[in-house]
């Protein structure tokens, strides 16, 4: 891939009061973040609910407030940035989340050990402990899709009562 060093393009499509497809928006994602790591987060979009509504128009939902997981039943996509030097701090979600390596190399860190992913590696992150580390010199790329979900209660009980409260989670969600 190669490229990267700027913003993400994003092409939204929709429909027209006939009904005809349209693109609805074409450009960078509306809202882009950096973390206290440093990481750069790029929302791309995001779902409510299960199954999806579609609607002709809709508010944008990636203009929101960031937040880690996605909503209750929802799903989420966005693009991280880790700059050289980047580690994030250890945390889990209640989610199932799809991170595709598009540039780069990082390293991901479980509680077990690590391993070191480059582009086209794909990880399913079943709501473990992790980390990510950019040991490299040059920034890494990753793709994410984001999944809702909710921990058995035999994995709870695995995981012990405080697991629920060390969670990373989103503040409008209970």
């Amino acid at each position: 891939m190669g490229r990267m060093s700027n913003v993400p393009r994003r092409v939204v499509t929709g429909h027209d009061e006939g009904g005809r497809s349209v693109f609805a928006d074409d450009g960078p994602p509306p809202v882009i973040r950096t973390a206290p790591d440093g990481a750069l987060f790029y929302e791309i979009w995001g779902t409510a609910g299960a199954p999806a509504p579609i609607a002709g128009a809709e508010p944008d939902p990636a203009a929101g407030t960031v937040s880690v997981p996605p909503a209750p039943r929802g799903t989420k996509i966005r693009i991280n940035e880790f700059p050289p030097g980047v580690v994030s701090p250890m945390h889990r979600t209640q989610s199932v989340d799809y991170g595709i390596v598009l540039d780069g190399q990082v390293v991901l860190v479980l509680e077990d050990g690590e391993t070191e992913l480059g582009p086209g590696d794909v990880v399913v992150q079943r709501g473990t402990a992790h980390r990510w580390e950019n040991r490299s010199g040059q920034s890494a790329w990753m793709a994410f899709v984001l999944v809702d979900g909710v921990f058995t209660e035999d994995l709870r009980d695995r995981l012990g009562p405080d697991v629920l409260g060390g969670l990373l989670h989103d503040p409008m969600r209970p």
